[in-house]
């Protein structure tokens, strides 16, 4: 009953075998191998994208980074959610990469900002003077660090802004799909249709062993970005493991359906919490994790069953036994019903 995150999960069966036939005899290296062309023509068929400009990393951290680096200078802000992952838990890299850009929060009650919230941290056009950061590139994630996830007209409206100000936006995608299968859309309306300059679309906690790509759907911002992954130590000489994972990924819409496994073992955990008086649901649960309260003893008894979760503000196993403690707890592509059942039973 592994609930901790979707990076513990495990890679999909296709992953692996594709990694085995990538290690196949010999093959160009740093991306000029043939599976490279594949995926980006790939990508740029599911975006409806002729034209984006498509790099492979390893690491949501590093394509986030190495993204935002393309986008900001130094001394510009970076506008995101309160909640967002570049600010909670990515140690500084953004701001690293970017060569000392500012990342200015916006109040995200539910996980969400509003296109509202985010002008009003912007601020006036012509109000920042030399002796403020600039206005720089804006970040959405998508799903949201709480488990919401942003509409169509809410993505739109942060596009608008941007576009109307001179500002361009990143969409961090680490849960892309799983954004996708919650919304029923197209790749093309949640990014480039919608205002998204650039993409970090996740693979590594959706199956993947550990692949994101860099998606610029504005080729002019990523003239550099062979450059900076180069000196930041993020190209792989070996790329072609990159690519295998990719191009697997991608095929017969295999990053679909892992999703909507991922997001159907949620909404049936979702349906067991709400049943249960003790535990409370913090945020809107729209994708693949899902935040509760409940009390200490029932983590603990949780736990002693052989439940794996994240407690994010106590230790579960010593105190109050009816404290309340906040709990995270992430489904991935494996879980599957029967799991997700004997978790709900341990709850009583």
């Amino acid at each position: 009953m592994q609930f901790a995150s979707d990076n513990a999960g495990p890679a999909h069966p296709a992953i692996l075998d594709a990694l085995a036939w990538a290690n196949d005899g010999h093959q160009r290296a740093y991306g000029s191998e043939s599976a490279m062309e594949r995926v980006r023509d790939r990508i740029r068929e599911i975006f409806e994208a002729p034209s984006a400009e498509v790099h492979l990393v390893a690491t949501g951290t590093a394509a986030n980074s190495l993204i935002l680096g393309c986008m900001a200078r130094p001394w510009d802000a970076i506008f995101c959610s309160e909640h967002a992952h570049i600010e909670h838990d990515e140690g500084n890299a953004p701001e690293f990469y970017t060569g000392g850009a500012k990342l200015s929060l916006v109040p995200a009650p539910d996980g969400r900002m509003s296109a509202t919230d985010l002008e009003r941290v912007i601020g006036a056009p012509g109000a920042r003077s030399f002796h403020n950061a600039q206005p720089g590139p804006v970040s959405v994630t998508q799903v949201t660090e709480t488990g919401s996830v942003y509409a169509l007209d809410q993505v739109r409206a942060i596009g608008d802004l941007a576009r109307a100000r001179g500002q361009k936006v990143h969409m961090d995608g680490a849960r892309f799909a799983n954004a996708m299968a919650a919304l029923s859309c197209t790749p093309a309306e949640m990014t480039w249709k919608a205002g998204v300059d650039a993409l970090s679309f996740g693979g590594t906690k959706n199956g993947c062993l550990g692949v994101e790509a860099a998606v610029f759907f504005d080729p002019a911002l990523a003239q550099d970005f062979a450059l900076r992954r180069k000196r930041g130590g993020h190209l792989f000489s070996k790329h072609r493991f990159l690519s295998a994972q990719m191009e697997a990924y991608l095929a017969d819409d295999l990053w679909r359906d892992l999703a909507a496994r991922a997001n159907a073992a949620c909404a049936q955990l979702v349906a067991g919490l709400e049943r249960h008086a003790e535990v409370e649901i913090v945020w809107p649960t729209e994708a693949n994790l899902v935040f509760v309260t409940l009390p200490r003893a029932t983590c603990r008894r949780l736990i002693e069953g052989g439940a794996d979760f994240y407690v994010m503000d106590g230790d579960p196993m010593q105190g109050d036994p009816k404290a309340r403690l906040t709990a995270r707890l992430v489904c991935d592509w494996s879980l599957g019903e029967a799991r997700v059942a004997q978790f709900l039973s341990l709850l009583g």
